[in-house]
């Protein structure tokens, strides 16, 4: 079988002003640091959420009505994030979204085990929320910006800290409750790790003018005179890409993997028990071969990209991943559903960190492109989970699920889209 011929990459385009490899490597690195803070964030309060509803009394329904506050004020994050970044810049502003949830951590911690009142919880589940939804699409814009200067593909292995994140905070969770720590205490040194990180990594994030960043001061007088337009003119500008017929379609790419990914975190264990008739710790595993799926295709998917390009690797991935869902929905046997929950996983991972590198293909609306597709494919982690929660109840869990199929499906028939520029020029 001959192997494919190397195919010329020319996915990314250097900065006009280009910055030497240390520099760029020390970015690359600093965002790293801010997707992993952002995924230990998530799981430290995430992973204490029985002592948090026992603390306040709530009841597992309450719970869920709890939540929604976390969520809308995330949908509220998503939707202002592009003015934020247009007012304050990627720097200023990933700062200002972490801080904000690292805030919100505090709150929940004290109103948790400290005053034990719901309403502060509920405070702080916004301020979480509010902060990490702009942040998602802060990060992933200077994300796509850091790896279309370096040239080479390393959107999923960004992804995949922030899966790391969450499996360091959900570790310490578990290390910190067999010991009897407080919320208040845990969520609180969190909250300091977090706002700690993240000032010490946007020391090496450039300026960028695009972005809206400010030039730095020299002697009270700004250095750089460049000229940039006024924050609301490139707000203005940036609305307007969400009237690009590609830009939607990638958009299709992200909404179809991000609904996977969102609706087997929150459903596959549950899939497994109602669905399937297993116990819970079946459940339990089945989530855990999922995510390890999922985590190892964005480690493993950047040389991929590189070397076979987009659009080859999105279709084989649909592929892939809708023959895992067909495989845990419709079979019969434990290894066919362990088979599909990988597969699933797998085939889910890299749809998308790509979204965002397609998105940011563009000369000079990267960030407003990446903003965009960001805001579709974090609403389907956000509307997802609870459609199926509906579907699921009338017509059943695993029925529920293919909605999920149908989605990947029109994912991989959505690829053509996420094709490099001068691919795209070419053909």
């Amino acid at each position: 079988m001959t192997s494919p011929a190397p195919q010329t990459q020319p996915t990314h385009v250097p900065s006009s002003s280009a910055r030497d490899r240390r520099e760029l490597a020390a970015w690359r690195n600093a965002v790293f640091a801010v997707f992993f803070l952002s995924g230990f964030g998530l799981a430290a309060w995430v992973a204490r959420l029985p002592a948090i509803r026992d603390d306040v009394s709530l009841s597992t329904a309450s719970v869920g009505l709890v939540l929604l506050a976390g969520s809308g004020a995330s949908v509220v994050g998503l939707i202002a994030a592009p003015p934020v970044l247009a007012r304050l810049g990627a720097r200023a502003g990933m700062v200002t979204a972490l801080t904000t949830a690292a805030l919100g951590l505090v709150a929940i911690g004290a109103g948790s085990s400290v005053f034990g009142a719901l309403p502060l919880v509920v405070i702080g589940l916004a301020l979480f929320g509010l902060g990490n939804g702009a942040l998602d699409v802060m990060m992933n814009v200077d994300a796509a910006e850091a790896e279309r200067e370096i040239g080479r593909t390393i959107m999923p292995l960004m992804h995949a800290f922030f899966s790391f994140g969450t499996v360091a905070g959900a570790g310490l969770a578990a290390a910190l409750t067999a010991v009897g720590t407080p919320v208040v205490v845990h969520l609180g040194a969190v909250a300091v790790v977090v706002i700690g990180g993240v000032l010490v990594a946007i020391r090496f994030v450039p300026r960028r003018d695009e972005v809206g960043d400010p030039a730095p001061h020299v002697d009270g007088e700004t250095a750089d005179a460049s000229g940039r337009q006024p924050w609301s003119a490139r707000l203005r500008a940036g609305l307007t890409v969400w009237g690009d017929p590609r830009l939607l379609l990638i958009g299709v790419v992200v909404l179809g993997m991000a609904f996977a990914e969102g609706s087997a975190n929150d459903w596959i264990a549950i899939a497994t028990v109602d669905g399937h008739g297993f116990d819970e710790t079946a459940g339990a595993l089945m989530l855990t071969a999922f995510m390890v799926a999922m985590t190892a295709g964005r480690v493993l998917g950047g040389p991929v990209l590189d070397r076979f390009g987009r659009v080859p690797v999105l279709r084989s991935l649909a592929v892939i991943a809708v023959s895992g869902l067909a495989l845990f929905i419709f079979g019969t046997e434990t290894w066919m559903l362990v088979a599909g929950a990988v597969l699933w996983g797998l085939g889910a991972s890299l749809g998308f960190p790509v979204g965002m590198s397609a998105a940011a293909d563009h000369p000079t609306q990267s960030a407003a492109r990446v903003s965009a597709v960001a805001i579709i494919g974090y609403m389907a982690f956000l509307v997802g989970p609870p459609l199926i929660g509906f579907l699921g109840e009338a017509f059943g869990i695993l029925n529920g699920l293919l909605v999920v199929l149908g989605l990947m499906v029109l994912s991989g028939l959505a690829a053509p889209a996420a094709r490099e520029r001068s691919r795209t020029v070419d053909a």
